[in-house]
């Protein structure tokens, strides 16, 4: 589906919205030059923080306060929140402007972070903290669950090679496939291509490192290995 109107709540997402306005805003754009989401951004990074901190301090009973920051900084980063966002695939329900239409607005991390947030500062709005909790909850208890012991992961790029490494597998090469737009406001692709064995996945980013990033996360989850791991947990 093309980015335009929004004729639901976005796919994967676990809310219906009493009120399909507030879905309306939250999906819409500065650029598109209507009642915009930047408002329903700044209450959503509230409610995201909110959270994700009360997770953490659940999950974690045994972490300090510096060791939960970090944690939370690392959950509610740009890079996380359009993650995020395309687990559930935002960006084609964004509202956007021609000009961000044609540069590809709708796979850059900043667009889909702040979108991301506005929907779940809807949410919020709609239904209260209960809703926005139940929405939320399943896109990241995952990503909670995969900081185990409460240590902060490692990027995808360094666990993919590792695991390559681990079996004197051949590393993976990476290619820019498609940079539209002009600095800073860019949209990224890249390709993460595997010889052995044979996978390869595209991902999207505001910088060429972020979609290097994201396309070796894609690899990794299709990894077999991987795909019983997450199955199993």
């Amino acid at each position: 589906m093309r980015p335009g109107t929004p004729t639901g709540s976005p796919l994967k997402y676990r809310h219906r919205f009493a009120e399909p306005a507030l879905l309306e805003t939250a999906l819409t754009h500065r650029s598109a030059g209507r009642a915009h989401n930047e408002r329903l951004e700044f209450l959503g990074d509230a409610v995201v923080g909110l959270l994700v901190t009360e997770a953490l301090y659940a999950k974690f009973p045994n972490r300090t306060e510096g060791e939960l920051t970090r944690l939370r900084a690392e959950l509610v980063r740009e890079a996380s929140l359009a993650a995020m966002a395309r687990e559930i695939e935002l960006g084609e329900y964004l509202r956007l402007g021609p000009g961000e239409l044609k540069s590809g607005g709708w796979r850059r991390d900043s667009i889909l972070a702040d979108a991301f947030e506005a929907l779940v500062g809807a949410t919020w709005l709609d239904g209260g903290i209960e809703a926005a909790r139940a929405a939320l909850m399943p896109i990241l208890g995952p990503r909670i669950a995969a900081l185990g012991d409460g240590c902060i992961p490692k990027d995808p790029k360094t666990r993919l090679q590792e695991w390559l490494q681990g079996r004197a597998l051949p590393l993976p090469e990476y290619e820019l496939v498609e940079a539209v737009g002009n600095p800073p406001q860019q949209a990224f692709s890249a390709r993460c291509r595997l010889r052995e064995p044979a996978l390869e996945a595209i991902g999207h980013g505001g910088s060429r490192r972020a979609a290097e990033l994201d396309a070796a996360a894609r690899v990794l989850a299709a990894l077999p290995e991987q795909r019983g791991s997450q199955a199993t947990a």
